[in-house]
Order: C-alpha cells, then sequence, then structure tokens
C-alpha cells in the first residue's frame, strides 16, 4: 500500500480490502504466483506473503503497457497532453 502511493505521489492509494483484492483475483487469473523466497529472518515477519509475477502475467503487464502507450499517443495526438511526465522508478523495481 504504501509503495503504490509513493509511486503515485499520492495520487492512488490502496486500502487493504482493495490490495488483498486484487492480490486474490490475480491469484486466480494465474498472473501472479506466491514465491518461497524470504529476506533474512531477522527483518521478516512469518504472517507476510511474497508473491512474484508469472510468465503469464508479464505478458498481461506488457500488453497492458502497450496498449496505454497507445492512449497516451492518441491524447497527444489530440493536445490533450500538456507535456509528457517521465519519472525514474526506484533503485531495484
Amino acid at each position: 500500500m504504501l509503495e503504490v502511493e509513493a509511486r503515485t505521489e499520492g495520487q492512488v492509494r490502496l486500502g487493504p480490502g482493495t490490495l488483498y483484492g486484487s492480490i486474490k483475483r490475480m491469484l486466480t487469473d494465474e498472473l501472479i504466483e506466491e514465491s518461497d523466497e524470504r529476506p533474512d529472518p531477522e527483518i521478516d515477519d512469518q504472517r507476510r506473503r511474497y508473491y512474484r509475477i508469472t510468465d503469464f502475467g508479464r505478458r498481461v503487464a506488457g500488453a497492458e503497457a502497450e496498449r496505454l502507450v497507445g492512449l497516451v499517443s492518441m491524447a497527444r495526438e489530440k493536445n490533450l497532453l500538456r507535456r509528457p511526465r517521465l519519472q525514474p522508478f526506484p533503485e531495484g523495481t
């Protein structure tokens, strides 16, 4: 929840119900899967679950990114955007 809020500069805030509902749907749709990899036990909480994107999930995300690129391109053609807004992702993402 905190990462989504930080990446969107506070424009998107997920509540627990929204987050866990989304995770459940992505698991059902096989876009993500639970991961057995865990950080150092000193900094880990055994109740925490870790997930990773599946190959299928990566393809779906890529297709969605391409769809969004098309929408942004169309908005630029119609002069609906003031200027491109590019921001780098934090290290390790």
